[in-house]
């Protein structure tokens, strides 16, 4: 259908709808301005192109902040998590991947920045890029990678200095997704600080949700200093937290919770950790996540020339290799990985990680 044509333009729809009135766009240098005059001081501002690795001439349309946040979602990175594990490998349709978790993560952000009067632009963006760095297989990815790095293997610092370096990103994007877990360095602005406690609020609450609904735990075993203050339900939770946070930015002017709305957020957490992330069946289920890409990097180590073109360079040394192998590896989806370690190692399909939960 080629639309509905009268007045000399085109429609989507026969009958006319609404009309704004009749103005000049809304180009970058006047929402560049509208940001200097309304956030509040401390705010990160977008200023031309941005501070970028590699510069780049100013976008007519768009601030520096909404190109990265419009790269970070055109990105095969930002796909792929849709196939990456949140917390339980082989979700049921209505449970979190990551890529669902970095929506809320970002819904949550957004709600805090624009309660606060920071860059909700600046936020959106690294809330939804803080996550690209995950491998497959959820958190037990980054102890599998361990073993073969000698810095380690952290999915925010890999993130920004690995998997999205091709993006050119601000500096100010790449710092908020490479410092956004709390055992990081403080990020450099206060948007970068909002995604930390959003991530945490997010997943905390979610999480929860998710292993409620697979019947793993109860909401009424909930510890009281959680459920009293917070409630039980994901909607009352965040409502909470996001509040509490936009409460104490707006009184002291940092980012941050009061006592009792902090130790009830922690609670709710260390809850987390004991009856879902360290329960046996979830142990198990990094046990055979970390076998599994253990085998994979193993392969392509031994095996370098099996590995996509884009991966591979003359000369690499035994480092090179190794890092290119982790690398490869570390983009996979669950599932791609999964199949490839029966189809290229002969993995026995028994040995998989396995879902958690009703019908799995």
């Amino acid at each position: 259908m080629a639309g509905h044509s009268g007045d000399r333009l085109v429609r989507a729809h026969e009958q006319a709808g609404g009309r704004l009135a009749s103005r000049a766009p809304v180009l970058r240098e006047e929402r560049e301005q509208r940001e200097a005059a309304e956030l509040r001081p401390g705010a990160a501002l977008a200023v031309g192109a941005g501070e970028r690795a590699i510069r780049e001439e100013p976008d007519p349309e768009r601030t520096c902040f909404e190109r990265d946040r419009d790269r970070i979602v055109h990105s095969a990175a930002f796909r792929r998590l849709a196939g990456k594990t949140q917390v339980v490998v082989f979700p049921s349709d209505h449970q979190r991947t990551r890529l669902t978790h970095a929506l809320e993560v970002a819904q949550v952000a957004t709600s805090i920045a624009r309660g606060v009067g920071a860059n909700v632009t600046l936020a959106e963006a690294i809330a939804l890029g803080h996550d690209c760095g995950h491998g497959p297989g959820g958190h037990a990815s980054e102890d599998a990678f361990d073993a073969f790095l000698s810095e380690g293997y952290d999915h925010g610092p890999w993130g920004a200095d690995v998997v999205l370096t091709n993006l050119n990103l601000c500096a100010q994007t790449l710092d908020g997704i490479r410092n956004h877990s709390w055992s990081r360095p403080v990020p450099a602005t206060i948007e970068g600080e909002i995604v930390s406690w959003a991530d945490r609020i997010a997943y905390c609450a979610h999480d929860l949700e998710d292993a409620a609904g697979a019947g793993i735990v109860s909401l009424d075993d909930l510890p009281a200093e959680v459920a009293d203050l917070t409630g039980r339900t994901r909607r009352q939770q965040l409502g909470t937290f996001v509040r509490a946070v936009i409460a104490t930015a707006t009184r002291t002017g940092s980012i941050g919770m009061a006592e009792e709305p902090a130790a009830a957020l922690a609670s709710l957490r260390a809850f987390n950790y004991e009856r879902i992330y360290t329960r046996p069946d979830s142990l198990a289920q990094s046990e055979a996540v970390i076998a599994v890409l253990h085998g994979l990097v193993e392969f392509y180590v031994e095996h370098p020339l099996s590995l996509p073109l884009a991966f591979v360079a003359p000369d690499q040394g035994a480092d090179g290799r190794v890092r290119a192998a982790v690398t490869y590896v570390a983009g996979m989806t669950d599932r791609f990985a999964f199949d490839t370690a029966v189809d290229l190692l002969g993995w026995d399909p028994d040995r998989l990680p396995k879902g958690i939960g009703r019908g799995a």
